[in-house]
């Protein structure tokens, strides 16, 4: 069972979070492929027939990126509007992503106890991530939640990196 990483982050070299978790996959590339879109696409021409094929070819699918003003980064939106066509992934013939496991893993500079109805922004971070399990859920694909970490605007010590990098492996390996 081999898991396709679709990471999503326009600046990864200045990344903490991604970059880590990015870094400790790829000391395990029989069960993880890496693929960073930035730096696949930086002229954002999306080769759709490729992307379909590599996820076809793996087991699992991850979208990993960090929290941009409560969603995705724009190339992120922009792979999902193109991959995901009629007749591939979804329609009475699309079928490329039904009962595949797929998940995310976000980085979220805030803390985590502002993301509750109570806190500061009112939306628990499962509310504002909802598109992204209804788009699974609309292509059949067998959706298994995300994982988050939160408050990585605020210079994460390495102990909670370790902890992080840690649970994201055990997460995905669990998928």
């Amino acid at each position: 069972m081999k898991t396709l990483v679709i990471v999503a982050h326009p600046n990864i070299k200045t990344s903490v979070i991604n970059k880590r978790w990015i870094e400790e996959l790829r000391q395990y590339p029989d069960k993880y492929t890496i693929h960073e879109l930035y730096n696949v696409y930086p002229d954002g021409h999306i080769d759709v027939q490729q992307e379909q094929q590599l996820i076809e070819a793996h087991d699992h699918l991850v979208l990993q990126f960090p929290i941009y003003w409560f969603s995705s980064p724009p190339l992120l939106k922009q792979w999902l509007d193109e991959v995901f066509t009629y007749g591939w992934a979804y329609g009475s013939k699309g079928d490329k992503l039904q009962q595949r496991k797929a998940a995310l893993a976000v980085s979220v500079g805030i803390k985590e106890e502002d993301y509750h109805e109570d806190g500061a922004y009112r939306y628990t971070l499962g509310q504002l991530l909802s598109p992204f399990e209804t788009t699974f859920l609309y292509c059949n694909a067998d959706y298994r939640s995300f994982f988050a970490f939160y408050g990585a605007e605020h210079e994460p010590a390495e102990s909670e990196l370790i902890k992080s990098t840690q649970g994201y492996l055990n997460f995905i390996d669990n998928l």
